[in-house]
């Protein structure tokens, strides 16, 4: 309690802060396709390295913003992905924003309701997963992070693909060395839980993994999230589910008309507090 009372005082909100990062472009390659990823890799300024690592995992509108005009560079970035990894790396860790989206050739993502219509090389069980394991990959190969304290996060979609890869049968991991040279923990916010029905009788990660969800999300289903949750700790799962009232999908999207609801605001101080906690206990 006192560990999260200290976050909150640090983060009086997410959008509220400033943080200084040293920003690259990065290229790796996928463990699934052997297609080249792009990163996006924001390193702390001012702190002992090495230093911590987060890989983050976009959504279904992809890495980019949606004014970017055909234009996919780090300066396009949206603004909940740029703020989040500027935060992250003024809070001591290195940020990667993997797109693997960009590289298939889909860089805009997709809009609401089309999940159906997505294709297969994309798939957030299967394939998306092996591109987080290329970033954790990449992130091992620089000397300035600390190859065995990476952890992983992703919103939506990107929030199932943290489900799925820390799993412990998830795709890829068998690539990396097994589960002892995995992610150290994982968060989800506000991920689609249905997962293609392949984890209907409970997922068990391999090592502690928070969900994050929306009442009112209009995108993907809580209730789903909370029956895979109940399943999964019934099999022993350290898997765990906060659902904040009022708030939508998207609630910690920095957009004035999107935390103008006190819902969402509200949710956003919480999950970035908690989130702050999570990866310093596991992470530091």
């Amino acid at each position: 309690m006192r560990r999260l009372m200290i976050a909150v005082a640090a983060v009086a909100g997410l959008m509220a802060q400033h943080a200084t990062a040293t920003e690259e472009t990065v290229k790796f390659a996928s463990l699934h396709d052997n297609v080249e990823l792009v990163g996006y890799l924001f390193l702390p300024k001012d702190t002992a390295f090495p230093a911590p690592g987060i890989v983050l995992m976009h959504g279904r509108a992809g890495a980019y913003s949606s004014a970017a005009k055909g234009v996919y560079t780090a300066k396009t970035l949206s603004q909940r992905h740029r703020q989040w990894a500027e935060w992250w790396a003024g809070q001591g860790y290195a940020a990667l924003i993997v797109d693997g989206f960009g590289p298939r050739g889909y860089p805009a993502g997709f809009g609401r309701h089309t999940y159906k219509d997505r294709p297969a090389e994309l798939d957030e069980t299967e394939v998306r997963p092996q591109d987080a394991y290329a970033g954790l990959l990449y992130l091992r190969s620089r000397r300035e992070i600390a190859g065995d304290r990476i952890g992983l996060m992703g919103w939506s979609n990107g929030g199932s693909t943290v489900l799925a890869a820390m799993a412990d049968n998830a795709p890829g991991l068998d690539r990396i060395g097994g589960a002892a040279q995995g992610f150290r923990g994982g968060l989800a916010l506000y991920p689609g839980c249905a997962l293609k029905d392949k984890y209907k009788s409970g997922l068990v990660p391999y090592a502690p993994t928070r969900i994050y969800a929306a009442e009112l999300d209009d995108e993907v289903s809580p209730k789903i999230c909370t029956t895979l949750t109940e399943r999964s700790r019934a099999k022993g799962a350290d898997l765990t589910l906060q659902i904040y009232p009022g708030a939508v999908h998207g609630f910690d999207d920095p957009a004035p008309a999107r935390q103008a609801d006190p819902a969402n605001s509200a949710a956003t101080q919480d999950v970035t507090a908690k989130a702050l906690a999570f990866f310093a206990e596991r992470l530091k």
